[in-house]
């Protein structure tokens, strides 16, 4: 078992000694339970935040427009079930949503007024072109892409690190991926065959094998890693690393109809592709060169290491590659980059990466876990037999939206563009009328997006108008952004900045994933963390000294609030304010603690 991956990806198992202890019998529920726990993990936010504009009653679903076939799916199914559907977002929320979700950062108040004067019924369309074109796009999917392609300087349990130099480089690969719309499938072909030496910036790719790379156990366990690293990240097949240490059955049954099927053997067949690569110390110091050779194999004659014991099979000492359904078919050319054709064309690598997309813009994938794609579950003109059923939420869409992204040749801004501009994208996270657990999976609303750390903080930085300093490990490069940070380590040399943003749990792209949980911790640095003390004062922030040479109260209130909510207040936040203001002894001080309020409001947190 890949002991590396076996944090990240969910495994069924943790190691003890050479051999697999199987936590699913140990425990199901932890597995079999996860997407209910999801599910009520946004139920339960749902039901508490209420941000935006003043109470909307829901309406017939039907009664909303169809932009697109997203609309035709998930409104249709609501009207099928008698189902109501939040009313569409108001042009403040559209906007702060549409902005903080492409580019990862807040509103000017002066574009907030435009937009809503613009009477343009394609005003919004035309909002989405401008952020896809923006270069804080960039910023923020290459920050994404640093998440999906796990990058960073060191792993817990990696027998070759890529260092800091190999990091910035995959990072210079990453970012310049994003920046030129390089379809997703080439980037995929390109980490999984690449090759040269990880320092390197023509070939920052190499350090995607680099990750692979594990202690601990005999070289097997590296090609086991590189698969379940592969196969995960790029076809949502996380069962692999269970079926690497023993076949499916009598394991999987109650977890994947696929994954039933499938034999140790043949996940050793799927690992034998990168049985060839090898990384070689190089130049300069600590610098690994990747490579494949023109010989060798996948051996079963392993009694250590992170798996169990890899025993002949029958008269079969070595396995040779063969991919999924692909069966016995004849292996041309180097053994990664065969891999890398057969995956890219597989259904499975369009699937998973069209619900991770969905997941990243909608807050809950159609399947999820994004890790546990069923392939035998997934086709709806193929059900399979009971007791399982259909996996996705809507297998239709699931289907139709893997299409799409094949036929948008991959690239991520058309895709990107085709989900906001669907109405379902559009639909207000407010939901005043009776709310059921029932309608998460159907996507009634609108589900609240906790921001990341990185946003957090370019969204405080942005509004005070007090951008960074950034230096980078290893790197004569300096930042202004946090989101233009290579790794979620960095900034290194700012412990204020980087404990502040790991508040928000940003994960170590590791033994840690990001997650949205909220804390009471996250709270109290908001309110009393240095970095807004230092931050959130007249003398500091260009933006608040702005704030305070407004010589009318209403103007400076409304534009707090547009500058740190994206919305004006409402009549009970105007009073409140207007009182506090005319009470005020010191209009600094004043204007201070308003930015401070608005910062410390839930949905200042919150993409809605």
């Amino acid at each position: 078992m890949g002991n590396r991956v076996l944090f990240v990806l969910g495994s069924l198992f943790t190691l003890t000694g050479v051999a697999a202890d199987c936590r699913f019998q140990r425990d199901p529920a932890e597995f079999l339970n996860r997407s209910e726990r999801i599910r009520g993990e946004i139920d339960l936010r749902a039901r508490l935040l209420r941000f935006g504009r003043e109470a909307v009653r829901p309406v017939a679903a039907d009664s909303l427009p169809s932009r697109n076939f997203i609309d035709q799916e998930i409104l249709g199914k609501l009207t099928t079930k008698s189902v109501m559907a939040a009313s569409l977002s108001s042009d403040e929320e559209f906007l702060r949503r549409v902005t903080l979700d492409l580019t990862g950062g807040l509103p000017e108040p002066d574009e907030i007024r435009a937009f809503v004067a613009e009477p343009s019924p394609a005003k919004r369309d035309a909002a989405i072109d401008r952020l896809l074109a923006s270069p804080q796009f960039v910023d923020r999917w290459s920050m994404w892409m640093g998440d999906l392609l796990q990058n960073t300087a060191t792993l817990v349990n990696a027998a070759s690190n890529r260092n800091a130099e190999g990091r910035n480089a995959f990072h210079a690969y990453i970012r310049d991926a994003v920046g030129k719309d390089k379809p997703l499938s080439v980037i995929a072909s390109e980490v999984v065959a690449a090759k040269g030496n990880n320092y390197e910036s023509d070939s920052g790719a190499a350090n995607f094998p680099m990750g692979a790379s594990t202690s601990m156990g005999p070289i097997q366990d590296t090609y086991d890693t590189m698969l379940v690293r592969t196969a995960t990240t790029f076809l949502g097949l996380g069962h692999y690393d269970c079926v690497l240490c023993h076949d499916g059955r009598g394991r999987l049954n109650q977890v994947s109809a696929w994954g039933t099927r499938q034999t140790r053997l043949g996940a050793q067949s799927m690992a034998a592709f990168f049985s060839r690569m090898s990384f070689t110390p190089s130049s300069p110091r600590n610098s690994f060169m990747v490579a494949d050779s023109t010989d060798g194999g996948y051996d079963l004659n392993t009694n250590s290491g992170n798996r169990p014991d890899r025993l002949r099979v029958g008269s079969i000492t070595r396995v040779t590659p063969a991919y999924r359904e692909a069966g016995d078919a004849a292996v041309e050319g180097e053994w990664r980059a065969a891999f890398a054709a057969a995956m890219v064309r597989d259904p499975m690598f369009a699937r998973n990466l069209a619900n991770r997309l969905w997941k990243q813009m909608f807050g809950l994938a159609l399947v999820d876990p994004v890790d546990s794609l069923d392939p035998a579950r997934l086709n709806p003109d193929s059900p399979p037999a009971a007791p399982w059923d259909l996996q996705a939420t809507h297998p239709e869409l699931l289907e139709k939206l893997a299409a799409e992204l094949v036929k948008q040749d991959f690239k991520l801004r058309p895709f990107l563009r085709f989900l906001t501009q669907s109405s379902a994208y559009r639909l207000s996270s407010r939901y005043d009328g009776e709310w059921s657990s029932d309608y998460v999976p159907l996507f009634a609303r609108h589900f609240a997006r906790r921001l990341e750390g990185e946003e957090v903080h370019d969204a405080i930085a942005k509004a005070l108008n007090t951008p960074a300093d950034f230096a980078v490990t290893a790197s004569p490069a300096r930042v202004s952004w946090a989101l233009q940070l290579p790794d979620t380590i960095e900034p290194a040399g700012d412990a204020v900045a980087r404990n502040f943003m790991n508040t928000f749990l940003r994960g170590d792209r590791d033994t840690q994933e990001r997650s949205q949980s909220g804390s009471i911790q996250q709270q109290l640095v908001l309110m009393n963390d240095a970095f807004i003390a230092d931050r959130v004062r007249v003398g500091r922030s260009p933006k608040l000294a702005a704030l305070a040479q407004l010589k009318g109260n209403p103007e400076l209130i409304d534009e707090a609030y547009l500058t740190f909510l994206s919305r004006r207040p409402n009549d009970g936040e105007r009073a409140a304010a207007a009182a506090f203001l005319a009470k005020a002894q010191n209009r600094n001080e004043a204007v201070e603690d308003l930015a401070w309020m608005c910062i410390n409001k839930a949905e200042f947190l919150f993409s809605y």
